[in-house]
C-alpha cells in the first residue's frame, strides 16, 4: 500500500524535527517536504504534491488562513490539517470555513495526531477532542456574544482602519505583527482593538474571529495577499 505523502508546515524546526520522528516512524506515514512559512508552504506543495499538508494557523509572513485557501486552490487533491498551539473553538471553526478537514491542538496525544492525519486523508473531517463538545454545541443554535449582531453592521460601525485591524486579529495575528503590516505603531492597534470592543461589545480574540467569520468580513474583506 502507498503511504501517506505529509508536507509539515511549521516555523518551529524542533517541531518539524519532533513531527518528523513521529510520522517516518509510522509505516502507513511518510514526511514528503517541509516548510517554514506560508510562501514556502505553497511553492512546496505544488511540487510535491502531498496527501496531507499538516500546518500550523500561525505562521511569519502571511496569515495560515490565507495559506489554507490557497493550498486548496493549488493543490485540490491536498487535504489539509491544522496543529496549533490555540484551544479556542473560534479557530476551528475558522479552519473549517476554509476548507481544512482537520484542527488538533499541539498538546494533544500523538496517538489523537496520529488519528487525525488517518482521518483527513480519507476525507473525513477530524476536531481535537477538547474542542468537538464546544462546536456540536454552537451547531445546534448557539448565538454570538451580546452585541450587534446584522451582517452589516461591521461595515457601517468600524472605520477601515479597524476593520482592517478585526481581520488581522481574526486571523491569528498578534498586536505586533498586525502593527508590523499596517506600518503602525503597536499602541495604535491597541487602540483601535479597544475602539473595536468599545463598538461592538466583543473583547477577546474568539469572540472577534467568530464575528468576522459570522459577519462575512473574513472570507469577503482579507487584507493580506500571498506575495507579501
Amino acid at each position: 500500500m502507498p503511504k501517506i505523502g505529509i508536507l509539515i508546515v511549521d516555523d518551529h524546526a524542533i517541531l518539524r524535527a519532533g513531527l518528523r520522528m513521529l510520522i517516518t516512524a509510522q509505516p502507513a506515514t511518510e514526511v514528503v517536504g517541509a516548510a517554514t512559512d506560508g510562501h514556502e508552504a505553497l511553492r512546496t506543495a505544488r511540487e510535491m504534491k502531498p496527501d496531507v499538508a499538516l500546518m500550523d494557523i500561525t505562521m511569519p509572513k502571511t496569515s495560515g488562513l490565507q495559506v489554507l485557501e490557497r493550498l486548496r486552490q493549488v493543490c485540490p487533491h491536498t487535504r489539509v490539517l491544522v496543529l496549533t498551539m490555540h484551544d479556542d473553538p473560534a479557530y476551528a471553526r475558522s479552519v473549517l470555513a476554509a476548507g481544512g478537514l482537520g484542527y488538533v491542538v499541539k498538546r494533544s496525544a500523538d496517538s489523537d495526531l496520529l488519528a487525525a492525519i488517518r482521518a483527513v486523508y480519507r476525507g473525513r473531517t477530524f476536531v481535537d477532542p477538547t474542542l468537538a463538545g464546544t462546536l456540536v454545541q454552537d451547531l445546534l443554535g448557539k448565538k454570538l456574544p451580546s452585541g450587534p449582531t446584522d451582517k452589516g453592521a461591521p461595515r457601517g460601525l468600524l472605520s477601515p482602519r479597524e476593520r482592517e485591524v478585526l481581520l488581522l486579529l481574526a486571523q491569528g495575528y498578534t498586536n505586533q505583527q498586525a502593527a508590523k503590516w499596517m506600518l503602525v505603531s503597536v499602541k495604535t492597534v491597541e487602540t483601535y482593538r479597544a475602539r473595536i470592543a468599545q463598538k461592538l461589545g466583543l473583547h477577546s480574540r474568539a469572540e472577534l474571529t467568530r464575528y468576522a467569520m459570522e459577519s462575512g468580513l473574513l472570507t469577503l474583506y482579507n487584507p493580506i495577499s500571498e506575495g507579501q
